[in-house]
């Protein structure tokens, strides 16, 4: 058995320069560094949300965008079905969708998306700033692509984070992952009767 022991800022955050979604996966798989952290976006109904709000619950954070068309509403498919499947014990969970995409992913327009999935999904917006500092903590790659005219799509890792009832990583899904899946990883951290 072995240990991997975070020693401190990568060079790439040393230098500013954005990491390859190949090194974030890296530090994901391996957990070279911590992940999740401090954050402060605003969510469907306009509300102000903090990531300490969802202490005592586990949560299942998803970064994407609603103009997505293909992998975004499959994983988000298959976190409601997850929870779903647990009935009672599903109460347990939080799951949470940080927009990529915050200049057209307003609080208005997640609210018209989000209860799509699942009636307890959060939706999280913010300032094109809030909304990166999230997802370097969450070692998410992302970045805007120009299509033409004026058109653009936001290409990024799709993965489902599960963090602990502290606020803590536990794990994550890879795309397109199945909610029976998920749940085999997630019903042990779950408060069963």
């Amino acid at each position: 058995m072995f240990a991997i022991v975070w020693s401190g800022p990568s060079r790439a955050q040393e230098t500013g320069k954005r990491r390859s979604a190949a090194e974030l996966m890296d530090v994901l798989m391996w957990n070279r560094e911590p992940v999740g952290g401090p954050f402060i976006l605003t969510d469907q109904t306009g509300r102000q949300r903090t990531d300490t709000g969802f202490r005592g619950k586990l949560v299942l954070v998803y970064f994407g965008f609603t103009f997505c068309p293909d992998i975004c509403p499959t994983d988000l498919q298959e976190i409601a079905r997850a929870i779903d499947k647990l009935g009672p014990a599903g109460e347990q969970i939080q799951p949470i969708f940080i927009t990529l995409d915050p200049e057209r992913d307003t609080a208005e327009h997640l609210a018209g998306y989000v209860p799509l999935f699942h009636p307890r999904l959060i939706g999280l917006t913010g300032s094109a700033q809030a909304v990166r500092q999230a997802a370097d903590a969450y070692k998410v790659f992302y970045e805007k692509v120009e299509t033409g005219k004026g058109e653009y799509t936001v290409d990024h890792t799709a993965y489902v984070y599960l963090m602990d009832r502290s606020g803590r990583y536990l794990g994550f899904f890879p795309p397109n992952t199945s909610a029976e899946r998920m749940l085999t990883i997630i019903r042990p951290h779950l408060d069963m009767p």
